[in-house]
């Protein structure tokens, strides 16, 4: 469901209660509600279709997927609960498996704990968790609060959308698929833990709203979003494969809810359709101070396989929410 009509459906369920500290109303990563004034549960869903073949690493990325929105508030997973759409018309149960098993693998790499799920058949597979987190109530990193003067971190490259489709179309290379599957399955939860130590004013992650969808939803009515399109990290043979209409329609739909938010300085307009592409397991959107944005990056360089840059800065609300230049 494209950004939009998720808004439109949504509208009328704003949650009423004192406990919530985060809702649904600015379209943050997740939920969260207090329970004393030291904790507070942070809670989130998510699921997939097959992205990949080998349902093992089908099942690390719809995992590392569905916790990333937990790291992208600043917290710690603690529980996971398994959702499950299983085609057995067409697969075995030993696919399951395999699919429970490389979830459960990113479930323990973060420190949290399978505790249960639930399990239909479909025609269309798809898995993911439900994760629940925990935080202090005054250490939650909110979307749409960047500090003007502040920098734009991103630490995953996208393209990611186009690049599932073309595997799913068997157009991909092989050194270009692993280097997906690589990116995909890899935890945003030590590059988050390591956000505790600096100047950090807000937080998101990439994943199907793509790169701008997601960064409209990270301004407010006092600040824009300033893009540097050449220093934005993209896939290999993404842009090609674009070309040849390789793309997702949710890629497409998330253009057309953007048409009227997003301004494209000079030729910096040839990387709409690759800034729009819906994510799978994207990386962080930081906004932080400059100085400890270039130390942070070079901290968390092993970790992002060196994607991991700044990309922008926050300034003065101009005529729309987000320039790309």
């Amino acid at each position: 469901m494209g950004p939009g009509d998720l808004k439109h459906t949504i509208r009328s369920l704003i949650p009423d209660n004192e406990n919530v500290l985060v809702g649904f109303e600015n379209s943050e990563d997740a939920s969260v509600f207090k329970i004393n004034k030291n904790e507070a549960l942070v809670q989130t869903v998510d699921f997939i279709t097959p992205v990949v073949d080998d349902p093992f690493v089908y099942g690390k990325i719809a995992a590392a997927n569905s916790l990333s929105d937990i790291f992208a508030m600043g917290a710690e997973v603690k529980t996971a609960l398994n959702i499950v759409g299983f085609d057995k018309t067409n697969h075995g149960y030993e696919v399951l498996s395999e699919i429970l098993r490389g979830g459960n693998e990113k479930i323990k790499e973060c420190g949290g704990v399978l505790i249960g799920g639930h399990t239909i058949e479909s025609p269309e597979m798809y898995y993911g968790l439900s994760v629940t987190g925990m935080i202090h109530p005054s250490k939650i990193l909110r979307n749409n609060t960047p500090k003007i003067g502040h920098v734009l971190v991103l630490t995953k490259p996208i393209g990611m959308g186009i690049l599932t489709t073309a595997i799913k179309r068997d157009l991909l290379k092989i050194e270009t698929t692993l280097e997906a599957v690589k990116v995909m399955e890899t935890l945003s939860y030590l590059p988050s833990k390591l956000l505790s130590v600096y100047d950090v004013s807000a937080c998101t992650d990439i994943t199907g709203f793509g790169l701008l969808g997601h960064a409209f939803e990270s301004t407010n009515d006092a600040v824009s979003l300033s893009i540097d399109a050449k220093s934005v990290p993209v896939m290999a043979d993404a842009f090609d494969l674009a070309d040849r209409d390789v793309v997702p329609g949710g890629t497409k739909r998330n253009m057309k809810y953007l048409e009227d938010k997003v301004t494209f300085v000079g030729d910096a307009i040839k990387y709409k359709l690759m800034f729009c592409d819906a994510q799978t397991s994207g990386g962080l959107l930081i906004s932080m101070n400059e100085k400890d944005a270039l130390e942070y990056v070079k901290r968390v360089e092993d970790l992002t396989y060196g994607y991991a840059c700044i990309i922008g800065s926050i300034i003065p609300r101009g005529d729309r929410p987000i320039i790309v230049y």
